[in-house]
């Protein structure tokens, strides 16, 4: 063998072998560190829907990273009360929540403006606002003042209006009627005579049951049968007009995500961004079974008349008004939601609207 070709050819091999040795493990470890995170939801595990965007983000993350990054959902009030998930990210008890913004108006309005507001955009039209309208960018201008960085991750669709014990018809219906809405919904209504009231999951059968209660809302038939309102407030109105396309968020510190190096940032971005989409592909899956075997079991179905809708409207414009004149963060994301609103709108009424208004009628006649 000639010697200069078998020392050229040992050479070769021996530098392939070193760099096998010295480049897969390294590679991998700095691709992936371990990271253990801890998640806040504000929901509990019963509604499967919502709680389970944090069990479906926490997956992806996992498999994505061979279980170097893991995060370890608590249901609300395992670690914090449900409502101060995003206080307590804000303040590093845990390194991200999983919640919704409309949650803590009561702080500033502006908070709800990347869930949802009254007679605002359906949830197409959110993500649309969100994603490619500049919204995730306003909004996260705002958490940032928060401590906090936010990505959608989910969406229930439109809500429902609620279950009252009696019909409601006109305006005038509405006068001191005891109504479990909150934020910015009870807000608008209190203009209208209703009497908002605060209570938490657990405690709004049994007072619908005993009469302390007038009306309650809740989310929609997947999550709201589950609750059994139909036995004690029969009446099921539609549609939830202060929630057209409510935005679920992931919430985390600023400071821990800032700290996670690029790859683990798109990854969980991408992340939620598919849970975004599951969450609202999951309850238009669902709720047409369950609104189907609430009227089985007694739930009357009613839509607002036209003339509560309109009072709403203008109540909830007036709302609007005093907030944009006393909030410029709020108006300055208020504006661009109603810039986008407009065309929204306008487009969805061309196409989408007269499709599905004409299978809709198919539907009713039974030719589906």
């Amino acid at each position: 063998m000639d010697r200069r070709s078998f020392i050229g050819k040992a050479g070769l091999a021996g530098a392939g072998a070193v760099a096998a040795t010295t480049l897969a493990a390294p590679a991998i470890a700095q691709t992936n560190p371990k990271i253990n995170w801890r998640l806040a939801s504000s929901f509990p595990k019963s509604l499967d829907t919502i709680y389970g965007g944090a069990d479906v983000l926490s997956k992806y993350v996992s498999e994505a990273t061979d279980g170097n990054f893991t995060i370890q959902p608590f249901a609300g009030g395992e670690l914090v009360p449900g409502l101060q998930a995003a206080d307590a990210a804000a303040a590093g008890t845990v390194e991200m929540c999983h919640t919704v913004g409309y949650y803590y108006w009561g702080k500033d309005p502006t908070w709800a403006l990347g869930s949802a507001v009254p007679f605002s955009l359906n949830a197409r039209g959110m993500n649309a606002w969100l994603y490619q309208g500049g919204g995730n960018d306003l909004y996260n201008e705002f958490l940032d003042s928060q401590g906090l960085y936010g990505l959608p991750g989910g969406n229930t669709g439109v809500q429902m209006g609620g279950w009252f014990r009696k019909e409601i018809n006109t305006v005038a219906d509405l006068k001191g009627l005891k109504f479990r809405v909150g934020g910015f919904a009870g807000k608008v209504l209190e203009k209208l005579g209703v009497v908002p009231q605060q209570l938490a999951g657990g405690d709004i059968y049994p007072a619908l049951e005993k009469g302390t209660l007038d009306a309650a809302e809740w989310v929609g038939p997947y999550d709201d049968e589950k609750l059994g309102f139909y036995k004690v407030a029969p009446y099921y109105y539609y549609p939830g007009w202060w929630e057209g396309g409510p935005t679920v968020h992931f919430m985390f510190n600023k400071a821990k995500w800032e700290e996670l190096p690029a790859s683990y940032k798109a990854l969980l971005r991408v992340a939620a961004q598919a849970t975004d989409a599951n969450m609202l592909q999951k309850y238009d899956y669902v709720n047409p079974g369950a609104v189907k075997s609430l009227v089985a079991n007694g739930a009357q179905l009613r839509p607002f008349s036209q003339e509560i809708l309109s009072a709403c409207f203008d109540a909830t414009n007036e709302v609007y008004a005093e907030m944009e004149a006393t909030n410029a963060p709020f108006k300055k994301i208020w504006d661009s939601i109603k810039a986008f609103r407009k065309e929204h709108f306008l487009w969805a009424q061309i196409g989408e609207y007269n499709y599905d208004t004409f299978m809709m009628i198919q539907q009713r006649n039974n030719k589906l």
